[in-house]
């Protein structure tokens, strides 16, 4: 499928297209186009992986014309550029909406000018029953992705997908934890019985690679995974790092949910189980509001999926899944804490 084509990736610098690059790099791909505005991070790519396939273009999402400079004679598209950090969005909430809502409608304007094939959108948990400007920036972007997917058509199909925690990414807890035991610092917690959904770096892009392969116009794809509490994953991390850190409870945040929600009740009425992920068409309702009011769903015996209703891994689940990450090994399992 990707024999000879053109992929670009947005936000390519990051963990998922670091991860991307690693998997693709493999395969008989003409040419990966790296797009962000890190000029620094993309030097160090280029260092790394020293390919001549990799070809790397500074810009911004909230630019069209950037985003025009570097998509044209491409094929594919996986949009990854986006304003995650929670904190940072709270306080700056219309910068959220610059990046992951203005410039995801800059990505798929430019990509259905341009003729691209197929562009898979990153979303995330926080984007279900959002409480946070992230959240709600992601939601808005979800709903931008359902309504240009019908102006694209089967010319330039665009599918979205939703997933959980990346474990071990960049700015996640699990470095932060591990950061914390070298400093010989407390834990903190926010609440010991807080539940995130666990997924690795492949767990995302394989799921995006299923969106891929799979998605029609307007599709949003979600992989099922187990989840655990925060209190866990600390004292996994502190048996990992053969560690005796005390762990300290600092109270919930602003913007934090208790459990994380990857499917509502109205969209797991309508999901499509595939096997290890949940297909969820689009609405495609038209401007005949009707059809808002006059036909309702029966959503009594229907549940969400959270973090709290998956498969729940216990220390000694989540010491199996941690142990395997490349993170893991390199920075903890081959050296002495």
């Amino acid at each position: 499928m990707f024999k000879d084509k053109v992929l670009l990736i947005t936000g390519g610098t990051g963990s998922f297209g670091n991860a991307v690059l690693r998997r693709f790099l493999k395969l008989d791909i003409k040419e990966i186009r790296i797009f962000s505005r890190d000029e620094k991070k993309q030097d160090d790519m280029r260092r790394k992986y020293a390919d001549d396939r990799i070809k790397f273009y500074i810009g911004d999402v909230r630019d069209y014309n950037s985003i025009m400079n570097a998509i044209r004679g491409v094929d594919y598209i996986f949009h990854s550029a986006a304003l995650k950090q929670v904190p940072s969005c709270e306080f700056h909430p219309i910068e959220a909406v610059k990046t992951n809502v203005i410039g995801t409608e800059n990505v798929l304007t430019a990509a259905i000018n341009a003729n691209v094939k197929r562009v898979i959108c990153l979303s995330t948990d926080k984007a279900v029953y959002p409480i946070n400007a992230m959240g709600i920036s992601k939601a808005m972007m979800e709903k931008v992705i359902v309504a240009k997917s019908r102006q694209g058509g089967d010319s330039t199909v665009i599918c979205g997908t939703r997933y959980g925690n990346v474990m071990a990414s960049r700015g996640s807890v699990i470095p932060l934890f591990v950061e914390l035991i070298h400093e010989d610092k407390e834990l903190t917690l926010t609440d010991p019985k807080m539940t995130r959904f666990m997924m690795t770096l492949d767990d995302a892009v394989d799921l995006v690679l299923f969106a891929f392969k799979h998605g029609n116009p307007g599709d949003l794809f979600v992989n099922k995974a187990p989840a655990g509490t925060i209190h866990d994953l600390a004292k996994t991390i502190l048996k990992i790092c053969n560690s005796d850190n005390k762990i300290k409870i600092i109270g919930t945040r602003h913007g934090e949910k208790v459990h994380e929600t990857l499917c509502t009740r109205e969209e797991m009425l309508k999901a499509e189980d595939m096997g290890n992920f949940y297909r969820i068409p689009s609405d495609n309702r038209d401007l005949n509001y009707k059809e808002f009011y006059s036909k309702g769903k029966n959503l009594e015996s229907i549940e969400d999926y959270n973090s709290s209703n998956t498969t729940q891994l216990n220390v000694k689940g989540m010491y199996d899944l941690l142990k395997e990450l490349p993170f893991i090994k390199s920075e903890i399992l081959n050296k002495s804490i």
